[in-house]
């Protein structure tokens, strides 16, 4: 197992964390999109917090969907992930290139600018459930951080990264979400809050070649930690060729007899992995004549 999460609890329950390394799904991303670096940054940790955040749904069908919007160059990113770590997701812009921010990174707070994060959980019931907050530095982690706050009430860390080689491919990716329980001790906030700001950034960290354990030992080894999961995390589209055949003919007799009068087979790419799929004017006769069975 590459990519892979850990779930943690530590000072009797106080605390709970989660931890993940994710190289292999970024990079199948950027693979599949074709992003510049600051995109395969700005997707990269928003994929990252996807996958961590989606193996806190309980339910098998639960689903969960990140959408960052801002009015910086790359638009937005739209993450969706399942409860078993899966993920996948795209950047509005894909190809945005921006400088180095002021500390020489990748500034996907620029890329991202002013706007709003929304937080879309769907587990079954009648309608989804939907948080929203404003992005308060579009960096993404820093955004969690103030969405747990504010819209779920749950003290939280975020740290997310991304670091890119010179050719361009993903050299390291992950996080971490740390997150105090209701009636944590002021001891036990103090000690949490000394520890992580002794902490070197998350991308340092797993360069230097820490597992995710080993950053939650790090964070965590000396308030009782106990890994309780270790669950694969992958990048990961269901689309299939029915799907997007379902998804032709709902858009109408009238289009789909417009599209066979052409007499050319059509392409449809699928927005999260970017396969195309190829319909013939015979295949698309047979969605008409479906269509229009009664």
């Amino acid at each position: 197992m590459t990519d892979y999460i850990i779930r943690a609890t530590a000072a009797e329950g106080q605390i709970r964390a989660f931890a993940a390394t994710t190289r292999d799904l970024v990079e199948a991303a950027r693979d599949a999109h074709n992003t510049s670096p600051v995109a395969t940054a700005a997707l990269g940790r928003l994929l990252t917090a996807g996958a961590m955040m989606g193996i806190m749904m309980k339910g098998e069908k639960d689903l969960l969907t990140l959408r960052a919007e801002g009015d910086g160059p790359i638009g937005g990113l739209l993450v969706t992930a399942d409860s078993k770590g899966d993920v996948k997701g795209y950047a509005f812009n894909p190809e945005v290139m921006l400088p180095p921010n002021a500390q020489g990174k990748l500034d996907v707070g620029g890329a991202l600018g002013v706007g709003v994060l929304s937080v879309i959980r769907d587990i079954g019931l009648k309608e989804p459930y939907v948080g929203q907050t404003i992005l308060v530095s579009g960096e993404i982690a820093e955004d969690l951080t103030y969405y747990y706050a504010t819209s779920e009430q749950v003290p939280s860390s975020v740290a997310l990264g991304v670091l890119m080689n010179k050719d361009n491919t993903v050299r390291q990716a992950g996080g971490f979400i740390i997150q105090l329980m209701p009636g944590a001790s002021d001891d036990c906030i103090d000690r949490l809050e000394a520890r992580l700001g002794e902490m070197s950034s998350i991308t340092a960290l797993l360069d230097a070649g820490k597992t995710p354990e080993e950053i939650l030992e790090d964070l965590l080894g000396d308030m009782g930690l106990e890994i309780l999961d270790r669950l694969p995390a992958r990048f990961h589209c269901d689309c299939h060729k029915s799907r997007v055949a379902r998804a032709i003919t709902s858009i109408g007799k009238k289009e789909l007899q417009s599209m066979i009068d052409e007499g050319k087979p059509i392409e449809v790419s699928c927005h999260f992995c970017n396969k195309i799929y190829t319909f013939t004017v015979d295949e698309l006769k047979e969605m008409l004549e479906k269509a229009t069975r009664p």
